[in-house]
């Protein structure tokens, strides 16, 4: 019985043996891919700046402070039972902000 298990795992796995000889892989195309992967510099990501950015100025401004008030007052235990701070109009604003700054920099 041992037999047939060990026999339908093998079916699905590879038996390799110590004293079996290496075969060499190919290894200059992978070098030479992992070697032009290096030259090329990781552009800088501008999302974080622009958000921020964004998030400072106009009338996003407005409602990062009102955010930003609420999130005080949660965390020092003023706000009401469960109040979390969740400002989807304040993202939306820093979205709709940034977004065409982003795309105009893809260019």
């Amino acid at each position: 019985m041992s037999s047939s298990v060990s026999s339908f795992f093998s079916s699905f796995f590879s038996t390799t043996y110590a004293d079996a000889e290496e075969k060499p892989e190919a290894e200059a195309p992978q070098a030479e891919a992992e070697a032009a992967a290096e030259e090329e510099p990781e552009p800088e990501d501008l999302q974080p700046v622009i958000r921020e950015e964004c998030k400072e100025s106009g009338k996003c401004a407005a409602l990062a402070k009102h955010f930003e008030h609420c999130q005080e007052k949660v965390q020092s235990g003023q706000g009401f039972k469960g109040e979390d701070c969740v400002e989807e109009l304040m993202m939306h604003c820093v979205d709709d902000c940034a977004g065409p700054k982003l795309f105009s920099k893809l260019n």
